[in-house]
C-alpha cells in the first residue's frame, strides 16, 4: 500500500521504498531499529573493548551503570519539530521522545572505578577490564556438642 508514514523525517519515505532502496525496518517514530545502538565488543589481553554508536545523541544524553555485574547503557533523546507557512498556520507539528537500552554481563567482580568511557563524536568507547571471580572461602562453623 503506497500510503506514506507521518511519522517519518519525511511525509514520502515509505513511498518510495522498493523503489530505490529496500524497505527499511522501524521501531516507530521515525527511528530506524537497526539504527539503534550498534555495537562493536573487542576483546584485549587485558580487557574488554566496546564501540556504541549513538548518533546524534549528547554526552548529557547517555548514562552508563554498573548494577549486580551488569553493565547497562541507556541513550535517551527528545524532538519537538514545528513548520509553519507564511500565514504562520501550523502545516507540521511532531513531537517525540525514546529511550534506548543496552546491557553486557561484566561479571560481579569488575568494580565501578574499574570501567573508563569516554563519549565523542557519536561513539560511546568503554573499557572493561578481565576480572576472575573471587572463590568464595569455604570457613568452617562448627557445632560445640555438650557432653
Amino acid at each position: 500500500m503506497l500510503m506514506p508514514s507521518i511519522f517519518g523525517e519525511n511525509l514520502f519515505d515509505d513511498l518510495f521504498d522498493g523503489f530505490d532502496r529496500p524497505f527499511r525496518s522501524r521501531s516507530g517514530y521515525g527511528v530506524q531499529q537497526s539504527a539503534l545502538m550498534k555495537t562493536d565488543v573487542k576483546e584485549k589481553e587485558d580487557g574488554y573493548e566496546l564501540h556504541v554508536e549513538l548518533p546524534g545523541y549528547k554526552k548529557e544524553d547517555v548514562k552508563a551503570e554498573l548494577k549486580d555485574g551488569y553493565l547497562n547503557i541507556e541513550a535517551s533523546t527528545s524532538s519537538d519539530k514545528e513548520e509553519k507557512d507564511k500565514d504562520g498556520t501550523y502545516i507540521r507539528k511532531e513531537r517525540y521522545s525514546g529511550v534506548c537500552k543496552r546491557s553486557f554481563y561484566v561479571g560481579d567482580a569488575v568494580e565501578q572505578e574499574d570501567i573508563k568511557a569516554k563519549f565523542e563524536d557519536g561513539i560511546l568507547k568503554i573499557t572493561v577490564p578481565k576480572k576472575e571471580a573471587k572463590p568464595a572461602v569455604e570457613t568452617a562453623k562448627y557445632i560445640s556438642i555438650e557432653g
